[in-house]
Order: C-alpha cells, then structure tokens, then sequence
C-alpha cells in the first residue's frame, strides 16, 4: 500500500517552542507559505546551518525581536515551484540559491520558503544544492567585508583570521581572486587546506602571537573578536582597516584604532543579489569552492547544531531538506563525528 503524501497546504519544517539546547528543534507539519507580491517560493533542496542558527536558538529569539516559536534558517538551495505577482528574474523550475530576509526570519530549515525574489540568484553551474546550500550567508560575508566595505585591490596583504571556518575558507579565496596577498590563521592540522585555497602565508595561532608575527597588513577580516580584536590592530600598517563580522560591544576598539592612526568597523552581512551572482561568477570560473564537513537530513538537525557548537568543524554544515542525490550525510550514531577546531 502507498503511503500517503503530504497535503499541498502544508509541509515539513524544524520548529522550535522555546530557548534552549538543540534538543528543542522538532520536525513539525505546518502551513505552506504563499509568495506575495515580488516574492517566489522555493522548494528547499539544501539548507546551510550557520552560528547565528544555534546562536538564535539558545537564546530563544532573533534580532528583530521575533520569538518562538520559530523555524530557524538563512541559507537556501532549492528550485523555484511559484512567482509572485511582478517577478519577472525568475520561474518556475529554475534552481536558485540565497540568503533570504536576514537577519530576519527565513525559515529555511523547511521544504518550501518565500521570500524577495531578488534575495536569491541562480544556482552556479557545477555547484549542487549542497554546496550551494552551504554558499549564501558565508560567501555573501566575506564577500561584502572584503570587496564592498574594504575594496581589498591587487598587491594589498589580507589577514585572515579563523580562516578554515565557514566564512575564513571563502575570504581566503575571495582576497585571493582580487589579487592580494593573504595571510590565514589557523591550526596546523589545517594549513595544508588552506595553501590549496591560495593562502600565501598561515599562522598556527596556537604556537605564535599573531600580533608579533604579522605586519604591515592592509585589511583583517576578524570573525573572533574579544581579546583578538586588540592583536588585529597591530598588524595593521597606518590606515588599515580591521573589518569585524561579529557584533560589537564595549571591548570594540574603534577609539583605540582612531588614535593608532588605522580603522575598526563591524559590517553585518544583508541579502544582496548582485553578489550572489559575482560570487556565483567566481565558482563557475574555478576560483572559488565551498568545503562542506558534514550533512544531515533535516530531522538530524539537532544534530547537526551541536557538531557546530564544538566549534571543531572545517568549513559548512549542511542540512538536506528534500532528496538530493549528492548529499554525502553524517552516519547515525550517538555522538557526531570529531573534527578539528574551525581556527
């Protein structure tokens, strides 16, 4: 007998009720969303599982104030299944991949989502959904860190730092297509993969002090923070720049950075089309690859957050949302599998 499938009107996704440890993610039945004026809705394939994903669970609520329950999210693969009214970029059929709505609820961890269809971009030739589901957030960070907010430029040296993380792999190729010369922190386990990525120098931060090993650097993308950020600043040569993607607070050294003659920003990463595509443009011409370490089905997304939250992963996590025959998943078991640290 036939099992019977699910209605139209609704679909699958992970919700959760309330804060707290992974185990408050469920698969959940509920309404399919519609697309509304300028939106499409897609058919998820792949979802990219990110820090601000675990981060948003924990704490029970996102930046715009949304609180649970929730279904948690940004990074989309998937094809197009319908268009809004006044959407002419794309139809249905097409295979796209994006960052819907951050830092606002996407829901991407779900078989359908809507959102701007501008939010999206055609899915690079050669990439499958889920490496394109690992892509959006992360690529889409260096990128607006590197190239708008740095314009890193040819013969420039680019520090890297956590530079085998989600976002650390992709800046280091992303600086390295704009011609600089990049300099990557990382443990020693992971040098190997990042001179493969076009990183020119990699500094085992766990052996030497990075402040009194580099110099003379233009720009340093930071994804720690804390005591890191002071360290960054004496690398840079007079009128650097430290680009921070973590939120900053009362240790954020914009002061300390004025007065030594160099500069300190926080850049929060936004939904951005036209990157995608340059971003897209960079894969198809062989100059940039996403490294996936791992894939889930999505009722394993527990899983998959507390692999990330050991923060001993190379490259994405990625969940995989309907069949995707590339998908290369975790094995079951009672503990995910151990990595090295994403430094």
């Amino acid at each position: 007998m036939s099992q019977p499938t699910t209605p139209a009107s609704t679909m699958r996704a992970v919700s959760q009720d309330r804060a707290g440890a992974p185990d408050v993610l469920k698969v959940v039945e509920t309404a399919r969303p519609e697309p509304g004026r300028g939106e499409i809705l897609v058919r998820v394939r792949a979802a990219g599982v990110n820090p601000a994903d675990w981060k948003t669970r924990e704490r029970g609520g996102f930046a715009d104030g949304a609180t649970p329950p929730f279904i948690l999210g940004f990074d989309v693969a998937g094809v197009v299944e319908g268009v809004g009214a006044g959407v002419t970029l794309f139809h249905v059929g097409d295979e796209v991949f994006g960052m819907p709505r951050f830092p606002h609820p996407a829901g991407a961890y779900a078989e359908y989502v809507t959102a701007p269809a501008r939010h999206f971009a055609p899915r690079p030739r050669g990439l499958d959904p889920v490496q394109a589901g690992a892509l959006p957030l992360a690529a889409l960070t260096a990128w607006q860190a590197l190239v708008d907010t740095a314009h890193v430029r040819a013969g420039q040296r680019v520090l890297i730092h956590a530079a085998a993380g989600g976002v650390g792999h992709l800046a280091v190729q992303i600086a390295k297509a704009r011609g600089a010369y990049v300099i990557a922190t990382a443990s020693a386990a992971k040098h190997d993969l990042l001179r493969s990525l076009g990183a020119d120098e990699v500094v085992d931060y766990r052996t030497r002090d990075v402040a009194e090993t580099v110099h003379d650097v233009d720009v340093v993308l930071d994804g720690i923070g804390g005591a890191n950020w002071s360290r960054s600043l004496r690398t840079l040569r007079p009128g650097g720049l430290l680009v921070s993607i973590l939120p900053f607070d009362d240790t954020f050294p914009a002061e300390r950075a004025e007065a030594a003659g160099v500069r300190a920003v926080f850049m929060l990463v936004e939904p951005d089309h036209q990157g995608l595509r340059e971003i897209g443009a960079l894969v198809e011409d062989g100059r940039l690859r996403v490294v996936v370490d791992s894939v889930f089905p999505l009722e394993r997304a527990p899983e998959a957050h507390r692999l990330g939250e050991t923060g001993r992963t190379t490259g994405k996590i990625v969940l995989t949302v309907t069949p995707t025959p590339d998908a290369r998943e975790v094995p079951p078991s009672g503990d995910a599998p151990d990595a090295p640290d994403n430094a």
